[in-house]
């Protein structure tokens, strides 16, 4: 089981800077991995204030194989998954399911487990990012794209050739006209930013094998830098030009999977709460806490002080932010893979095992409100909820569903 759990990581896996339209993203506008700050906040959804007992499917398209998670931007649908030998991006109409355009290359097969267990997982996990009028993609086979957004035209590519024991996982993040990727093999990758415009290399950190997870924008005492996962370590990493800021050990187990958490000057990742402070020239690392470690495929979602995620034990949980105190979990078993979305006055989740689930926020009990069948094949992919529509990701297909 443990095996199945690792075939995901990231692509279930930035800060953007503008996005298909030169004026930039807007409210509802999904453009990258976990949405517009990579935090798993939606904005612009309303809860109704009677659940209704089903949700209204508008279209459901075959798309490809995969769990990378789709990104919208305006009325724009983008879809990064395997058909045939192929991995392809597909861009569509969001009101309609219409292909718009499609850029395909030849990917390297999935081999091994990540091909024969729980069914296989042949496609990309890598969510796309989009911004600046270009969307980025990071193959299974460490293949990395831009295209250009509105037409689909190849801006630049480049392959790596390398890729971890269970292929590629982190989603790529664009910020400050670079997109920035962790490449690499066991033992050995780099973190690597190149222009977004142009393809050339930018700067280069060299570090221990690349993580299954995928990287955030955190800024301390006026530096901004990427915080991700290695092999081996969580770090920080300046985006202006790569310099390493700090490092710390943390217990992720032999695969790390998990997205960092930002909240101010503290990052929690994998069970485990940093707060980083700049001294002198340099930045030092505390330990805050050790608490619940959420299950492989599950990054938590802060809101109000309390984190909320999926347990190891396939349970929904909330835990204190400020101490790891587990406060509460619910008694049913869910999905092996489940995101929970920060919607307002709701959580929004969605489970591997099809469940569209909407729960009450708070620190005392869980206290569900709804619960919708949304596909029929596994859902490892997050939803996208923009105002009142949900798109659901499945094995095969994009679907649109509607709320009142």
């Amino acid at each position: 089981m443990r095996t199945q759990w690792l075939l995901l990581a990231a692509g279930l896996g930035a800060f953007c800077v503008g996005g298909a339209r030169s004026a930039g993203p807007m409210a509802a506008d999904w453009p990258q991995w976990r949405g517009p700050n990579r935090d798993a906040r939606v904005t612009g959804f309303t809860a109704p204030r009677t659940w209704p007992k089903e949700l209204a499917q508008k279209w459901k398209v075959p798309v490809g194989l995969g769990d990378a998670s789709p990104a919208l931007v305006g009325d724009r649908i983008y879809v990064f998954a395997r058909q045939g030998d192929d991995e392809v991006t597909l861009c569509l109409d969001a009101n309609s399911g219409k292909e718009l355009w499609k850029d395909k290359y030849a990917a390297v097969p999935v081999t091994g487990a990540a091909a024969s267990v729980g069914g296989g997982h042949p496609g990309p996990r890598s969510s796309p990012a989009v911004a600046g009028g270009k969307i980025c993609t990071l193959g299974v086979g460490g293949v990395l794209s831009c295209l250009d957004a509105a037409t689909g035209k190849v801006a630049w590519r480049k392959d790596s050739m390398v890729w971890p024991q269970f292929f590629t996982g982190m989603s790529p993040i664009i910020v400050e006209g670079k997109c920035i990727v962790y490449l690499g093999a066991a033992g050995n990758g780099a973190l690597t930013a190149y222009d977004l415009a142009s393809g050339e290399e930018k700067w280069k950190w060299t570090g221990p094998g690349p993580p299954y997870g995928s990287p955030v924008l955190m800024s301390v005492a006026g530096a901004n830098q990427i915080v991700t996962q290695t092999e081996t370590s969580l770090v920080g990493v300046r985006v202006s030009d790569g310099k390493l800021l700090w490092q710390a050990q943390i217990s992720a187990g032999r695969y790390p999977t998990s997205t960092p958490i930002v909240d101010g000057q503290t990052v929690i990742c994998s069970g485990t709460a940093l707060k980083i402070e700049k001294q002198g020239d340099t930045f030092a690392t505390t330990e805050l806490w050790k608490g619940e470690s959420p299950a492989p495929f599950n990054t938590p979602v802060l809101k109000d002080g309390l984190l909320y995620g999926l347990s190891a034990r396939r349970n929904f949980f909330c835990e204190d932010a400020r101490t790891g105190q587990v406060l509460w979990t619910d008694a049913a078993v869910r999905g092996e893979c489940g995101e929970v979305l920060d919607a307002g006055s709701v959580l929004l989740a969605l489970t591997s095992d099809t469940d569209l689930v909407a729960f009450k926020p708070g620190d005392k009990e869980y206290v569900e409100l709804a619960k919708y069948k949304v596909a029929e094949t596994p859902t490892w992919a997050y939803p996208i909820i923009a105002g009142q529509r949900v798109y659901v990701k499945d094995r095969e297909s994009l679907a649109l569903w509607t709320l009142p």
